[in-house]
């Protein structure tokens, strides 16, 4: 089984055994946002898409999972003082890899389900709490889940990361 079969069966065995419904639509591969607005994907009623960011701080010691809404940027300096961090970079592919065992344009909050340590903090945007759905990768650019943000939420908890909703402008 290659590392993208693996890491979605990781994902839906997961939702399977906490009984969390969702729905999944496997697609071409995408690796940005721009190319999943121009489908059909994050069409969803009371839902929205989800842009995911790893970060790094200054050291390179802290790593964190940033989600926001699809149709925001993230001021990187104001990320920084919300999650009370150094300054702030977009993390590489071997670090990603490393922490999340996924790869560039397969970043997904599920991406924790790999975190064997729980060390990545998950800051959501608080303006996401304004949809019921979340549209996100199984940790695989070829499908995206659409289920609820709460649901969502609690997987991340029950793995043992820490979870907390800031506000990203």
């Amino acid at each position: 089984m290659n590392k993208m079969n693996e890491n979605r069966k990781i994902v839906l065995d997961t939702l399977d055994e906490q009984n969390i419904e969702y729905e999944m639509f496997e697609h071409q591969a995408v690796y940005t946002v721009d190319e999943i607005e121009d489908s059909d994907l994050w069409n969803h009623e009371n839902g929205i898409g989800a842009k995911n960011l790893f970060l790094r701080d200054g050291s390179g010691k802290h790593h964190f999972l940033v989600i926001i809404r699809e149709d925001k940027q993230a001021d990187l300096k104001k990320v920084r003082d919300e999650i009370g961090s150094s300054r702030l970079s977009f993390a590489s592919a071997e670090r990603l890899m490393k922490y999340l065992n996924i790869e560039p344009g397969s970043v997904s909050p599920l991406g924790v389900l790999n975190d064997q340590e729980c060390v990545i903090p998950v800051f959501f945007d608080e303006d996401l709490k304004e949809y019921e759905y979340i549209a996100v990768h199984p940790n695989d650019n070829t499908a995206t889940i659409w289920m609820k943000l709460a649901d969502l939420v609690n997987v991340i908890k029950l793995h043992g990361n820490q979870v907390k909703f800031i506000n990203v402008e």
